[in-house]
């Protein structure tokens, strides 16, 4: 399956297994970051949008964002909530785009990628790509805020079997994760197992592979140092604590040089 083929079936259920993320907090917290470097930010790029969870809470206090997505399905999901919320939409697009290529010919305050899309970038070349694209799009002194899996963390609280189980009014989700690790290259292979059963009785099996890569601060700093940036600030996301090895979830600010 392609990877827009795996994103496009995970949109039917994207927003119900996430329905608990607080897409608020998460989004004031990156703002605040933004601010830090770019105090003026208004114009905002969203590398990787998903159905816009973060796009409608930084809408909503006065940030215009251009997001993109690989999947037609989550693209399509977040322009539909687009024309639900009129008053948001004058600040708000969706198109289909890949983080590793796209070039819209504009220049934003700030460039946002966030729910781990810089770790969906598994080979240097691809990394390296959609730091190019951020920087591309961003003027000097423009921030980059991003967040990703940390590898010393990943390392020593290794990924586990889990099970997560969901429902709402139309819906029952029962997904099943279980990780496969490569150490050689820094990756992840998380299978997910995924029933999907309907009120009426029908059933829908989906089985997903996302592959998943853990990052160090030295090739991070390098790498973006590469693509025209300087790394401010890295941290456990939404603690703001140091990094240490139990920080999975790690968030980054770079200022483009």
């Amino acid at each position: 399956m392609t990877e827009a083929g795996v994103f496009d079936l995970y949109a039917a259920y994207y927003d119900l297994l996430y329905r608990d993320k607080d897409y608020a907090a998460e989004s004031a917290y990156v703002a605040g970051l933004l601010r830090e470097v770019a105090p003026r930010a208004g114009r905002l790029l969203d590398l990787g949008c998903g159905t816009g969870g973060h796009a409608f809470e930084l809408a909503k206090m006065g940030f215009e964002v251009s997001g993109i997505d690989l999947s037609a399905a989550m693209v399509a999901r977040a322009q539909e909530r687009r024309r639900a919320a009129p008053e948001l939409a004058p600040r708000l697009a969706f198109n289909r785009g890949d983080v590793r290529s796209h070039r819209d010919g504009q220049r934003y305050d700030g460039v946002i990628s966030l729910f781990h899309v810089m770790s969906y970038q598994v080979a240097n070349d691809d990394l390296a790509d959609a730091f190019i694209t951020a920087r591309t799009h961003l003027s000097a002194g423009g921030a980059f805020v991003f967040d990703a899996w940390w590898g010393p963390a990943v390392l020593s609280d290794r990924p586990r079997l889990v099970t997560k189980q969901v429902a709402d009014e139309r819906i029952e989700v029962l997904r099943r994760t279980s990780p496969v690790m490569h150490f050689d290259d820094n990756v992840v292979d998380v299978h997910f197992d995924v029933e999907i059963r309907a009120r009426d009785g029908r059933t829908e099996q989906v089985q997903e592979l996302h592959r998943m890569r853990y990052l160090f601060g030295p090739e991070l700093r390098r790498m973006l140092g590469d693509s025209g940036f300087e790394l401010q600030r890295s941290e456990a996301w939404m603690s703001g604590a140091p990094l240490d090895d139990r920080s999975w979830y790690a968030c980054f600010v770079a200022r483009a040089v």
